[in-house]
């Protein structure tokens, strides 16, 4: 049902769609599933040798764009009848070495491929996920694991024998808390 209500031959985000699913989805119709977890991957040669190991490239693979459109349409149409494929490209990266335009190079490839299995009437869809990219930005919670340690609190000072708290000011007894009003309206 999944593959049914989305279009045979699509490059698209998965959005909605879950990896899991997806992989039924392709194992009921029969379909070929590719995977490629790509979190690791921070360039495009690094995209490249990911999608490689995953989809089984063979050892000649060219580690190129032209090369990964091949092994995706002529390498496997040689081989014979294909059912159809759903493809899932997860967490492509966002960073400044693998950034916008080489992601849309990449998915271009896949869309090429799209449009070739389509000439054929063969179901090719390929659904991909970006990294979350994390900015300068990002809020405190979302940061909290990536913050350093606290140092270590150096030993609190000796309290002088006056009785006074420097850190309350000159005329508050040293056992007085901040929030103790009366404390503060004694001491004026």
């Amino acid at each position: 049902m999944l593959l049914q209500t989305t279009r045979p031959n699509i490059v698209q985000a998965i959005r909605a769609y879950r990896v899991d699913d997806l992989m039924h989805a392709a194992q009921a119709a029969g379909q070929h599933f590719l995977y490629a977890n790509l979190t690791v991957a921070q360039s495009k040669q690094d995209v490249l040798d990911k999608i490689a190991e995953a989809f089984l490239f063979p050892l000649h693979f060219g580690k190129n764009l032209d090369a990964l459109y091949d092994c995706m349409t002529d390498l496997v149409h040689r081989s014979g009848a294909q059912p159809g494929f759903v493809v899932v490209l997860e967490q492509l990266p966002d960073n400044p070495r693998f950034d916008r335009e080489a992601r849309e190079q990449l998915l271009d490839a896949f869309r090429d491929a799209a449009d070739y299995w389509a000439e054929r009437r063969i179901a090719f869809r390929c659904f991909y996920s970006f990294a979350v990219a994390r900015s300068a930005e990002t809020s405190a919670w979302e940061r909290i694991n990536d913050l350093p340690q606290a140092p270590e609190k150096p030993a609190p000072k000796a309290a002088p024998k006056n009785g006074v708290n420097p850190n309350f000011g000159m005329n508050m007894p040293m056992m007085s808390s901040a929030f103790d009003t009366a404390m503060w309206l004694t001491a004026a």
